[in-house]
């Protein structure tokens, strides 16, 4: 791993090392396009609604409790209600830091700075910050490891203090996170309690705050906690330790298991660890896992976690899609996986599934106007959903539409973020060059190994369209690589690059690179094939034997019953594979089957002789797919990604 020793300001993941140099908000501009709107409705409407949100269920109101000493009577919310405030506040920070998109950078500081003076008076002179335990009237301070997320709250706290210091400077929420981070190290440290949290979280916030001031002893206690996981400190439960990644220790797992977003946490602040010290061992082991999660128990879209249960993996290739639980925090905790594994090996994999993710889990979470949320993204909808009130929170994760807030309403918090901080995704530099990973409008201006200045200006209709035009805007006079990934899904397609000489070659998925002397103005071209096709599971997996689905490059499609024949579900969709999809705009035409109503049999029994002649009522005719992302934006529908293949059938006389 190389050293990083320039690191700019405003930068959600600060390695000291690694494979490639991240760029921070003050590097990269989303300018235009999908992201450039979604960050837009993020900054605009969504962090206000949390902000309300937070107000009207008594969340914020928690602070002010226990700063009047009546927290015992008037708390709100779950016991990690306190962590949607960091996670607001961490996503104002980075909003801010990114000069606002679309909304005031001075109004966003405000903003912060009152909900900050509420935190404030919430802690203790020891720096013990919590409105669930510790105060007359509840539990004990730690005194339930497995359930309490007082670990959990003070990492998203810590997070939140460090994007404040990174994007602004540092000032109160820094500090109140420095005051809980050293409360932490001297009650967990070394000769203080030996256990970790039920749900991991704070692992990868130290070490952030490690990067950020320098202290090791919050890299320390970070590698403590990740060492420690794995031993059973934690007491056994119905779900089995493996829940709390507590059944075997992180060097020796082979696969990501148990509660998802716990699991990808754990694995992203193991990497953090890994990083930081040069434990090629460790790294090594999270990466195993990853590749084993990938292969075996992630869904078509990117989603992780197929249990609702207990929200956790399943067992290998137990992929159901109507029973996908597919979480939207775990879609953002994978691809904050995914992003530090890029950063320590540089092998563009790992973009790959970030993309995936962001398109097709984080992208389909909020609605339109960013005022509601999925919590849960299954595959499949049976039946049309209810509209929820928005007068009240939904007391059900699996809402079978998206609700403008939950009883545990950690998700739209989690998305407001990531968009906040998504310009930080899209490229690094090494000491050979500029490495572009996600595709957006964009703005690139940041210095090389050796000091030298670049700027770049990106422009793309993607992921609508395939091409990526990079016009070099600064340059150096001298050689320096400019690399682009080519998506793994590219593979069997022609991409094509395009150099300033006008020297076109096909370029097979992994990066494509362009070595030379760069002048202002050259442009360098990557044609993406984004025409749709179909895609077919692995046959060990079960519950989509017989089906398919349509990818157009990264986005997943799907079939939703309001563009279905008089009223029609989608489970009356056969799909005719022999027939390339079509693209219609932002929609994918199919060949295939609608019977005029779900197939349904008047006898007693639901099964057949094989051999028996089967009886067909459907109508030949073109299906429309739209977007995976983009379903329950038109009210109540039903809804499938896989969809069932027509077969040879006899005609209703």
């Amino acid at each position: 791993m190389r050293e990083n020793t320039t690191r700019p300001t405003v930068l959600p993941v600060a390695p000291t090392r690694g494979r490639l140099r991240p760029l921070g908000l003050d590097e990269v501009r989303i300018t235009g396009g999908f992201w450039a709107r979604r960050r837009h409705t993020n900054a605009t409407a969504t962090l206000g609604h949390c902000r309300d949100w937070m107000e009207r269920v008594g969340w914020t109101g928690n602070f002010r409790a226990v700063a009047e000493g009546r927290i015992d009577r008037d708390r709100r919310g779950r016991e990690f209600a306190d962590s949607e405030m960091y996670k607001l506040l961490e996503a104002m920070a980075w909003e801010a830091g990114s000069g606002g998109s679309g909304g005031s950078g001075s109004t966003l500081d405000a903003d912060a700075a009152a909900l900050t003076e509420i935190v404030a008076r919430a802690q203790q002179p020891d720096g013990y910050l919590n409105t669930a335990f510790g105060h007359p009237g509840q539990q004990p301070r730690y005194s339930d490891l497995e359930w309490g997320h007082e670990l959990y709250c003070y990492g998203h706290l810590i997070q939140a203090g460090v994007a404040q210091a990174r994007a602004r400077g540092e000032g109160e929420l820094a500090k109140i996170a420095r005051r809980a981070a050293d409360h932490v190290c001297a009650t967990f440290g070394p000769g203080g309690i030996e256990g970790v949290c039920g749900h991991p979280e704070i692992e990868t916030a130290l070490v952030e705050l490690a990067r950020l001031t320098g202290e090791q002893r919050y890299l320390d206690q970070a590698a403590l906690f990740v060492d420690r996981r794995g031993h059973h400190t934690l007491a056994d439960i119905e779900f089995g330790r493996a829940y709390f990644q507590d059944d075997m220790p992180v060097r020796d797992a082979t696969v990501l298991r148990g509660h998802a977003v716990r699991a990808l946490y754990l694995a992203a602040g193991a990497v953090d660890v890994a990083v930081e010290t040069g434990d090629d061992a460790l790294l090594a082991a999270v990466v195993r896992q990853w590749e084993a999660a990938v292969a075996r128990r992630t869904h078509l879209t990117g989603g992780m976690g197929s249990h609702h249960r207990d929200e956790a993996f399943g067992d290998d290739f137990v992929l159901p899609p109507d029973r996908a639980y597919s979480e939207t925090c775990a879609g953002v905790a994978s691809v904050m996986l995914s992003w530090r594994l890029l950063l320590a090996t540089g092998e563009p994999r790992f973009a790959d599934l970030a993309e995936r993710t962001l398109f097709n889990v984080v992208a389909t979470s909020p609605s339109d106007d960013g005022r509601a949320f999925f919590y849960a993204n299954t595959l499949h909808r049976r039946t049309r959903g209810a509209v929820p009130a928005t007068d009240t929170d939904s007391p059900r994760a699996e809402s079978s539409l998206r609700a403008p807030w939950f009883a545990v309403s950690c998700c739209p918090t989690n998305v407001a973020r990531t968009l906040a901080q998504l310009p930080a995704y899209v490229a690094t530099v090494d000491d050979h060059g500029v490495q572009l990973h996600q595709y957006a409008d964009a703005e690139i201006a940041t210095s090389l190994a050796d000091g030298h200045g670049v700027a770049l200006r990106v422009r793309s209709d993607y992921p609508s369209g395939g091409t990526v035009a990079v016009r070099i805007v600064r340059s150096p006079d001298r050689p320096w690589t400019l690399s682009l990934r080519v998506p793994e899904w590219t593979a069997g397609a022609t991409a094509s690059l395009t150099e300033p000489d006008g020297t076109r070659r096909v370029v097979p998925p992994g990066t494509a690179d362009v070595t030379r002397v760069f002048r202002p103005g050259d442009e360098v071209r990557l044609e993406l094939p984004v025409t749709p096709r179909w895609v077919r599971a692995d046959p060990r997996v079960d519950a989509v034997r017989g089906t398919v689905a349509v990818q157009r490059g990264p986005l997943v499609y799907c079939a939703e019953s309001v563009d279905l024949p008089d009223g029609r579900d989608v489970d009356t969709v056969q799909v005719d594979p022999s027939v390339e999809p079509e693209d219609a705009g932002d929609k994918v035409v199919v060949a295939g089957e609608v019977a005029a109503h779900a197939e349904q049999s008047d006898e007693p029994w639901p099964y057949e002789p094989l051999d028996r002649p089967a009886v067909s009522t459907a109508d030949r005719t073109q299906i429309v797919l739209v977007p995976y992302h983009s379903w329950a934006n038109r009210g109540p529908s039903t809804m499938r990604v896989w969809l069932p293949t027509t077969r040879q059938r006899t005609t209703e006389p």
